[in-house]
């Protein structure tokens, strides 16, 4: 398909390069038109050579627009050279030869092959038909170069074409992986803003809760039991001093401005789990749990991702259940991990009308999903509500038992008590 680009206006510039090709390949064909075959000495170009270096130079500056059309005419020019009388050499044929180039520069291929055989052909038996009788040696090398230039014109156009092709290739390639570097910078400040906002709610909800629940014990016991007050106020002192530093020490990472050399704690695990249900109890929910298989220790992002899950659904039990106790469960099996918190409470686990929806179950069930694995959560049919999540393990040859893991967990019910 032709390339009609190059129809608007044109710089000033522009102009004048293509006014000083013009009149460049006016002059080298007005040279064409005075040379002669018996007289080695240069006259005054006929008029003739006048009539055909205006006729196909006056459209060079159309070459742009209409290749086909130029390389048309200035070969028609070249084919009237012998009947006009004159030479026909190369410089004559220098129009024909620079719209050669734009039709190669400006047409696919196959266009623009046959139509420079074309324009060779042509100019080869316009030539022959007039020194046919005469033919020599003289005249075949010339022939043969009149139709070569235009040819070899054709393939250093072809040429160019090809090297701006690869090069709009180039550029477009820079251009999309600049767009998929940007987008995936995007997609990983996304996730990154998900994981920090995840982390902060179950650091703050866990924490809030716990400081509310001991509040609320203390303000019950104030008239009556005194000395149980001072203690349940200790406890809130210690409940709200622990969330602080957590909230400092989660904070100071996010004002980094490079990776820190490693955390200033260990990452939160199963190993810590102990700890974090007799933060519950002193909030007043009793917990037990039970266990069943053989612990091993997880990934790092599957052991923060079981502790958080155990961690939101006890928060979830002593904001919502109105129930004093819940059962944890962890089964371990050859592959995956499964974890249940359940309780007999008669709260809703959702949102009170007059309060905006939560992300505790929203961001459990992210957390597990971005690990391998999944996630439930529901009213048990005999009542109260149940959260169980199974994750992956990896093989048990590619892990080793770690110090402080589930194995020491207190257990504390028995198999019928499991939920």
């Amino acid at each position: 398909m032709t390339d009609t680009g190059g129809g608007g206006p044109r710089p000033r510039g522009m102009r004048w390069r293509e006014g000083t090709l013009t009149a460049i390949v006016f002059a080298i064909c007005l040279l064409g038109g005075a040379l002669r075959v018996d007289d080695q000495s240069l006259g005054p170009p006929p008029a003739t050579a006048y009539l055909i270096a205006v006729a196909t130079c006056a459209v060079l500056p159309l070459r742009h627009r209409s290749p086909l059309a130029a390389m048309a005419v200035t070969t028609a020019g070249g084919v009237l050279v012998p009947p006009l009388g004159l030479l026909l050499s190369p410089p004559i044929v220098a129009p024909a030869v620079v719209t050669a180039y734009s039709l190669a520069v400006r047409t696919e291929r196959r266009t623009a092959t046959e139509a420079l055989l074309a324009s060779a052909a042509l100019l080869v038996a316009s030539n022959l038909l007039f020194v046919f009788d005469t033919l020599s040696w003289q005249d075949v090398s010339r022939v043969a170069a009149v139709a070569a230039f235009p040819l070899v014109a054709g393939v250093l156009g072809q040429s160019t074409q090809n090297r701006r092709a690869y090069l709009a290739a180039v550029e477009e390639r820079a251009w999309r992986a600049e767009e998929s570097r940007d987008s995936e910078a995007r997609r990983r400040v996304a996730e990154e803003r998900l994981r920090i906002a995840r982390e902060l709610h179950d650091l703050v909800a866990h924490q809030i809760t716990l400081a509310n629940a001991q509040a609320t014990v203390a303000a019950h016991l104030f008239a009556t039991r005194p000395e149980q007050t001072r203690k349940s106020l200790d406890e809130l002192v210690e409940t709200t001093g622990d969330a602080l530093d957590d909230l400092r020490a989660t904070v100071g990472l996010l004002r980094q401005s490079g990776d820190a050399a490693e955390p200033a704690e260990p990452t939160p695990g199963l190993s810590r789990l102990p700890t974090l249900l007799e933060s519950f109890r002193r909030a007043g929910l009793e917990v037990s749990v039970h266990q069943e298989g053989t612990p091993r220790s997880l990934p790092l992002g599957v052991d923060l991702t079981a502790y958080r899950i155990v961690q939101e659904a006890l928060t979830n039990v002593t904001k919502h259940a109105g129930t004093g106790s819940a059962r944890v469960r962890l089964s371990w099996s050859q592959d995956r991990v499964t974890i249940t918190v359940a309780d007999d409470g008669g709260g809703a686990h959702t949102p009170q009308p007059d309060r905006p929806p939560g992300y505790g179950l929203i961001g459990m069930r992210e957390r597990a999903t971005a690990v391998g694995g999944q996630l439930s959560a529901g009213r048990r049919p005999e009542g109260g509500f149940l959260v169980s999540t199974e994750l992956p393990l990896p093989p048990a040859k590619d892990t080793a038992r770690r110090t402080g893991e589930p194995a020491t967990i207190e257990d504390r019910t028995s198999d019928g008590d499991a939920p």
